[in-house]
C-alpha cells in the first residue's frame, strides 16, 4: 500500500511538471516527498535497495502522469492558448508571495536584490535566443545531442528547486511545445507501437533524459547546500527566474482579444487563487 501511495503521489507530481508555473519540487513538498527524494538521491549508495525502490515507485508515477496528461495539455494549448497561458501566469504570481517570504525570512538584505536582478536577466537573455534554441533542438547529430543534454541539466535543476517550474523554464527558452509534442508522440508509441515520428521522438527525448539524470545526480548536493547555507540568495535568484519568465511569456503570447479577454481574466484569477491557497497551506 505504501508503494501504491508513492506511485499516486508521483502521478500528481508528473502532472504538475507539465503545467508551466507549477513547480514539481513545490508539489513534492506539499505531498510530503521532497525531503525523502533529496535524501534518497544525495545518499543513494548508502542504502541502494531502499533508495532504488523508493525513487522507482515515485518515478513510475511521474512517468504515468507525464504520458497520460501530455496530450490533454497539448490540445488545451492549441484550442485555448490565451486562457491556458494566463492560467499559468495566475499560478506563478499566486505562488510568488510565499517564495518571497521564504527568501526574506522577515528581513531582506538590499544586496540580495542583485540575485533577483541576475535571475531576471538570465531568463531574458535566454529568451532572446529562443529561435536559435528551437533550431538546435530540431537539428540532428552530435550538436543536437549536446544541446539537449544540457537542456536536461536545466530541467534537473528546475525539478530539484522548489518554486522553479520545469515547464515554464522550457516555455521561456522555447522548448515547451516541442517537449510536450514529443511526450504526446511517446504516449502514442506506448499505446500503438510506433508513429511516423518515432525516430525523432527518441533522438529528442533520450539526450534530455540523460542530461536530466546527470543533472539530478551531480547537482542535488550542491543545490541542497545552497538552499541550507544561502537560502535568501537562492530564493531571490529563483524569484528572478520566475519574474523574468512572466515578462517573456507575456511578450511572446501577447494580449488576448474578444472573448479571450474575459476567459483569460477568469483563468488568471482561478490559477492565482488555487496556487495561493495551496501555498498558504504549505507555508503554515
Amino acid at each position: 500500500m505504501k508503494y501504491l501511495v508513492y506511485i499516486v503521489k508521483g502521478v500528481v507530481i508528473g502532472i504538475a511538471t507539465l503545467v508551466p508555473g507549477v513547480s514539481g519540487g513545490t508539489m513534492s513538498i506539499i505531498l510530503g516527498l521532497y525531503d525523502d527524494i533529496i535524501h534518497a538521491i544525495s545518499s543513494f549508495f548508502k542504502d541502494m535497495k531502499k533508495n532504488i525502490i523508493f525513487l522507482a515507485t515515485v518515478g513510475i508515477g511521474g512517468i504515468i502522469g507525464l504520458l497520460a496528461f501530455s496530450k490533454v495539455m497539448e490540445l488545451a494549448l492549441i484550442h485555448f492558448r490565451y486562457p491556458m497561458v494566463y492560467l499559468f501566469i495566475g499560478v506563478i504570481i499566486g505562488g510568488m508571495p510565499v517564495l518571497f517570504k521564504k527568501a526574506s525570512g522577515g528581513f531582506m538584505k538590499a544586496g540580495n536584490w542583485l540575485y533577483f536582478a541576475a535571475g531576471v536577466l538570465i531568463i531574458l537573455v535566454m529568451s532572446f535566443y529562443d529561435v536559435t534554441i528551437v533550431n538546435l533542438a530540431n537539428s540532428s547529430g552530435i550538436l543536437q545531442f549536446v544541446f539537449l543534454f544540457f537542456a536536461g541539466i536545466i530541467i534537473a535543476v528546475a525539478l530539484i528547486l522548489p518554486g522553479l517550474s520545469t515547464s515554464f523554464m522550457l516555455l521561456a527558452i522555447g522548448l515547451y511545445d516541442i517537449t510536450l509534442n514529443a511526450l504526446s508522440e511517446l504516449r502514442t508509441i506506448v499505446l500503438h507501437g510506433t508513429t511516423p515520428n518515432a525516430e525523432w521522438v527518441f533522438s529528442y527525448l533520450i539526450p534530455i533524459c540523460l542530461g536530466t539524470a546527470f543533472g539530478i545526480i551531480t547537482t542535488t548536493k550542491v543545490l541542497e547546500r545552497f538552499m541550507n547555507s544561502k537560502p535568501q540568495q537562492t530564493y531571490m535568484l529563483i524569484l528572478g527566474f520566475v519574474a523574468g519568465s512572466i515578462v517573456d511569456i507575456v511578450f511572446d503570447t501577447g494580449l488576448p482579444s474578444g472573448w479571450n479577454i474575459v476567459l483569460s481574466i477568469a483563468t488568471f484569477i482561478l490559477g492565482f487563487l488555487i496556487i495561493k491557497k495551496m501555498s498558504e497551506r504549505f507555508s503554515e
